[in-house]
Formats: structure tokens, C-alpha cells, sequence
């Protein structure tokens, strides 16, 4: 099944189609997570007849992939009509939720309507702390036994939990009681600005000392030894690839319509409420502009040796100020898992900008592996 839909990616990159779309049906949330970019007031959602008429011009594009996220999806009252209909249109649908308004009636709901996956955000295996995060007293207990409703449904459920400084030592923990549940878990070191730019949140990282320590440890890496190696020198082929598929073959929709090419890349490019989605995919400035750019066009990155392997967000970059540019947090996750320093700290090192590197450096030479075969979104 991967190597299908890897091949369907594959294809879906090369004619442009739009395969990949995530859907935030709302951006209110019943709670109130320390590092959520998301304002959470309801400026004018679409509403129902709008959302379903967006899933008909996205199935004619040629859309399969469609996750429906937030906010907290279930807020919606017809959230679970919105599902019935995607599916009835025969989209593979992934559900993104925190999973504390769903009893026992939603979990069946979801099965019998033939969901994919759901994942479902918990920060800890300690309720004190994921309550901390979320700042709902008992959400931990709810959304645990929301997971064990869905698991007894036969639901793919999946654990997603953001590594940052208020559990940065809980991540085993974590994996240990998805492990328990018998779901699966993903753990993300990604925290990102919010939507209008504020930064505050970026404070919430994780520091390089307790990345540079995950990253080194076999339980969740697989292979560290491999997965911790020198980048191979790029190639042509690298160069001349696409640095992401954002606006290539997926992109975001917002709940008031507004099209991004990802849900981290904020470029504005268009809203479905005043064109149709084929018109934006196709003829928006902003999203052909992504789509110009290769590896090589990348400004510092392209003369980096981590250029092939790092995890670059143009998203990130973009919310740093130039979409071609380097995004700091992933020169940082590239040189915590190599100990090496991307270009972009050496040219910040070069001009005297203090923090550049921020661990001593370590030089190794064993074979590489990629990191996404480290089946963790590092």
C-alpha cells in the first residue's frame, strides 16, 4: 500500500494535481493549547452548503487525500455531515481532533462512515502535564478514553504529540501509552508563529540540547547511529527537485476559504468564497510562484550540505521573511541530529551572531539514511 501511494504522489507531483488537501473546518477549540498559532473567534466560517460545494470542485480536481482539522472539528454540528458527504465523494478522509467531545455515539458514527485515521493530539502520558498544555483540567482523562472508544471501533488511531519545552521529557512516556492503547504515535518538534506573525510562541521550542538528545535515541528514531549521519553531497537531481510539495500537489484551506499552500506557509493565494478551486490551483499567482522554485534557486540552503536531507518548511522560511530562504529551526534539527552546522549558521557565525551553534561539534562518518524513513516527523 505505500509504494501505491507513493507512486500516486509521485504522479500527482508531475501533473499537478492537487492529491493532498487539508480542510480546517473551524479555528474555535474547547481548548487552549500553550503553543496553538490559531485565533480562535469565529470570523464567518463557511458554512455547510459551502463546505460541501468546495468538496465537489476539490474531488473534480482530482483530490483523494482530504483531512479535516481546526480548531476542534467536532465544535461543528455538522461536522460528522461534512464526513458522510467527503466520503460519499469517495475522498480518503483523516480526522484531526483532540478527541474530547467524542463518546461512544461519534466513535461508531466515524467507523461506519469509513474514516481512514484519526489523530489525536496528546502531549503526555501525564495528566498534569498534558492539562498544563492544553489548559483544560481533565482533558487528558477524556480524550484517553475518547482513544479507547475509537480502538474499540476498529479506527486507525494515531497519537500526535508536539515535542516542546513543557514536555520535553515525556516523549517516551508518550510513545509508551500509545504503545499501551495500541495506536500509533508521531512525535513533531515543530512550533511555529502564529498566523498574524507573532513569534512569542517560537520561546515554546524545544532547546538543541533536548533535540540533539531524541534524535539519539534509538526508541524512537529506529537507527540512530544512521539516522544521526553526515548528509550525502547533493546531486544534480537534488538541486533541481522540488523542496516541498506544498503547492505542487497539496495545499490548505482555511474555514473562511482562504487557499495556502500549506497550513505552516501562510502566503495567501486566493479564497474559494469569490473564484473556484481549479481557477486558484491553476492560476494563482502566489502557488505558481512556489512552484518555480527548486533547490537550487533556495537562497544559502542550496550551498548547503544538509540541502538533501533537512527537513526545510518554506512555510517557516517565509514566516522568517523570505519563502527561498533558510527556516532557523530546521538548521537547527539538521545540526542536532548531525552535528553538523547547516551554511546558515556558518554565514550567522561569519557576521557574529551569537546562538548560531548552539552545541559543540561533533564530526562522524558512517552511511546515511533519510529521515523519513525514521517513521517520525523529525
Amino acid at each position: 500500500m505505500g509504494q501505491l501511494i507513493g507512486e500516486m504522489s509521485q504522479r500527482a507531483l508531475e501533473f499537478g494535481v492537487p492529491i493532498n488537501v487539508h480542510l480546517d473546518v473551524t479555528y474555535r477549540c474547547n481548548e487552549r493549547c500553550v503553543h496553538c498559532y490559531l485565533d480562535h473567534d469565529d470570523h464567518g466560517e463557511m458554512t455547510t452548503d459551502e463546505i460541501k460545494a468546495l468538496l465537489d470542485q476539490l474531488a473534480s480536481a482530482g483530490t483523494f487525500f482530504l483531512t479535516f482539522s481546526g480548531g476542534e472539528v467536532f465544535l461543528r454540528k455538522d461536522f460528522l455531515e461534512l464526513v458522510a458527504y467527503a466520503r460519499k465523494l469517495l475522498f480518503n478522509v483523516k480526522v484531526k481532533t483532540n478527541a474530547v467531545l467524542i463518546k461512544e455515539k461519534e466513535a461508531r458514527q466515524l467507523r461506519e462512515l469509513g474514516v481512514e485515521q484519526i489523530n489525536i493530539s496528546v502531549y503526555s502520558h501525564r495528566a498534569e502535564v498534558h492539562d498544563a498544555i492544553t489548559l483544560v483540567p481533565g482533558s487528558f482523562v477524556r480524550t484517553v478514553k475518547a482513544i479507547r472508544f475509537l480502538k474499540e471501533q476498529g479506527l486507525k488511531v494515531t497519537i500526535a504529540n508536539v515535542l516542546m519545552t513543557h514536555n520535553a521529557d515525556d516523549y517516551l512516556g508518550a510513545k509508551r501509552l500509545a504503545e499501551e492503547l495500541g495506536v500509533g504515535y508521531q512525535l513533531d518538534p515543530t512550533i511555529t508563529p502564529k498566523m498574524d506573525g507573532d513569534r512569542s510562541l517560537l520561546a515554546l521550542r524545544a532547546s538543541g540540547e533536548q533535540l540533539h538528545k531524541v534524535f539519539r535515541d534509538d526508541e524512537v528514531v529506529g537507527n540512530s547511529t544512521e539516522f544521526c549521519a553526515p548528509p550525502p553531497a547533493p546531486g544534480d537531481d537534488v538541486l533541481d527537485g522540488i523542496p516541498c510539495s506544498a503547492g505542487h500537489s497539496a495545499c490548505y484551506v482555511s474555514p473562511y476559504g482562504d487557499v495556502y499552500p500549506c497550513v505552516q506557509f501562510p502566503l495567501p493565494s486566493g479564497n474559494v468564497r469569490q473564484q473556484k478551486f481549479l481557477d486558484i490551483w491553476q492560476h494563482s499567482a502566489e502557488l505558481n510562484e512556489v512552484r518555480g522554485i527548486r533547490a537550487r534557486d533556495l537562497t544559502t540552503c542550496s550551498g548547503c550540505s544538509h540541502v538533501g536531507t533537512c527537513t526545510r518548511c518554506p512555510g517557516l522560511a517565509y514566516m522568517e521573511g523570505n519563502m527561498r530562504g533558510p527556516s532557523v529551526a530546521d538548521c537547527e534539527k539538521s545540526y542536532q541530529r548531525t552535528s553538523i552546522p547547516s551554511a546558515n549558521m556558518l554565514r550567522l557565525q561569519s557576521l557574529g551572531v551569537t546562538g548560531a551553534v548552539s552545541a559543540p561539534l561533533i564530526q562522524i562518518h558512517i552511511p546515511v539514511v533519510p529521515a523519513a524513513e525514521s517513521g517520525v516527523c523529525l
